[in-house]
């Protein structure tokens, strides 16, 4: 505890999700990290509740996939979209088993519990301080190469860099109550295991099943304001029990909280200026209609974390920071602007607007998946999808995930013929991914250390040239 005395490498504002895990990424590179937070201790109370496979595969890169894996509650049920009516307009669908990442595809959790992991993860480095209790004041009071503000919506990092806010279009206040419920009861029992938007105009809302709770099973419901409706007091028991009362009431749950939250979708455009930078929910807040705001946030963690490890560590040159805001900007909005979409659908408070809403989907019920958008320009090859897009994690000959035979280095996967012989300091995996290749009519993949693809190649001089385009490492 206490300020940073000496100048580190980064300093971090903000000890959330965020800012937990681009701590652990940096200190097991072997930075000198300072993360500073103004409270002492974890808030105590749910807030976001679902990260996805790629996510996962995140933590696993941070060491602590099993420790999460055994915290949280995967989920292969996909969520339903589900009219006043009880029919099915549309599903995102699930994954049964592992996934492209190597693990389930969706996961829910309870935030206090992945904070505390994830803190707990910190402890492992010595070259990492964890400065609780510290509101920092300014930027000039960080004595570090580069600061991060992962320090939220109201970010003093981003008030520092002066960026511009760029608004989505969706402000829409909605109640959240989570339930401690009783597996015992029968109307707990009859919930389905799924979770639901439900797209009812004349009281739109989502119902997710979270999972174990000491004494109990956890649910969220999220109730949209309606005209009329008094944000100071929707949160009491007596106003928000009747809307849910079709499915529990007082006898089969108790209430651990209730808020009133307004949804927002915003993105920031600059998120560096010189040795400032921003991640999560400083520079982009999403709906929660795709359950991907945190996960947004630590896809930042994951780019930025080896781009500052291969400057600060590498020697490489700082302009690759440049490229953390034109990769992630474009790839964010993407999720964004399909949450808003899937808000669209959900919100339709008009009567006659959903009875024409529904009636588009009696064709049949629309299945999706989440989108998987390419970067921004940036470090990799200037070339369409697949080249920006991540690759898929699988298991090698020997059983062991790709993940861990690469370590936290660029990497070359491929035919064994186009890769014999290759020089380049990434590490080889001949005949990994070809699965992936064939799929993509290619023979070999150069990947980045956060997994997303450099270049890909159909033959050796292409594969040759791609090398030859990597970040320059010193000698």
């Amino acid at each position: 505890m206490g300020s940073a005395q000496l100048l580190t490498d980064v300093a971090i504002v903000g000890c959330g999700p965020v800012g937990a895990l681009l701590a652990n990424l940096l200190g097991q590179e072997g930075l000198a990290v300072d993360i500073f937070d103004r409270e002492r201790e974890i808030y105590p109370l749910p807030r976001a509740v679902h990260f996805d496979g790629e996510i996962m595969r995140t933590f696993q890169a941070a060491g602590l996939a099993d420790r999460i894996a055994a915290a949280a509650r995967p989920s292969s049920k996909g969520m339903h979209f589900v009219n006043a009516e009880g029919r099915t307009l549309m599903v995102r669908r699930g994954i049964d088993g592992p996934g492209p990442h190597g693990w389930a595809g969706n996961w829910y959790f309870h935030q206090p519990e992945l904070e505390r992991i994830l803190r707990d993860g910190l402890t492992r480095f010595s070259n990492v301080r964890v400065h609780l209790g510290h509101d920092v004041g300014s930027v000039d009071e960080l004595e570090a190469r580069y600061i991060v503000g992962c320090d939220g919506a109201r970010s003093l990092v981003r008030r520092a860099i002066g960026s511009r806010r760029v608004d989505l279009g969706l402000h829409q206040p909605w109640l959240v109550v989570d339930l401690i419920c009783d597996p015992n009861s029968p109307r707990v029992r009859s919930l389905p295991d799924y979770s639901v938007q439900l797209c009812d105009p004349a009281r739109p809302m989502t119902i997710v099943n979270v999972g174990a709770a000491p004494g109990g099973l956890r649910r969220r419901w999220e109730i949209m304001l309606m005209p009329g409706d008094d944000p100071a007091r929707v949160i009491e028991p007596d106003l928000f029990w009747p809307m849910i009362t079709r499915w529990l009431g007082p006898a089969d749950a108790r209430p651990e909280r209730a808020a009133v939250y307004t949804f927002h979708s915003v993105v920031q455009e600059g998120w560096r200026r010189g040795r400032l930078l921003l991640a999560g929910d400083a520079c982009h807040q999403t709906p929660p209609f795709l359950g991907q705001g945190m996960c947004a946030g630590l896809r930042d963690a994951a780019n930025l974390a080896w781009k500052l490890t291969a400057v600060v560590k590498d020697g490489v040159s700082d302009a690759l920071l440049d490229s953390y805001e034109s990769e992630r900007l474009p790839h964010v909005r993407t999720f964004i602007e399909l949450a808003v979409r899937l808000g669209a659908v959900l919100q339709e408070t008009d009567h006659e607007a959903a009875r024409a809403r529904d009636r588009r989907f009696e064709a049949g019920v629309e299945m999706f998946d989440y989108p998987q958008p390419q970067l921004g320009p940036g470090c990799r090859l200037d070339a369409p999808p697949p080249v920006g897009t991540i690759f898929p994690q699988p298991r090698l000959s020997d059983g062991q995930l790709m993940d861990e035979a690469i370590g936290q280095c660029f990497a070359v996967v491929g035919e064994a013929t186009l890769l014999d012989g290759l020089q380049t300091d990434a590490v080889l995996l001949p005949d990994v991914g070809l699965d992936w290749l064939s799929l993509h009519s290619k023979r070999a993949a150069i990947l980045r250390p956060d997994r997303y693809v450099f270049a890909v190649a159909s033959d050796r001089a292409e594969l040759v040239d791609a090398v030859a385009a990597l970040p320059v490492r010193p000698a």
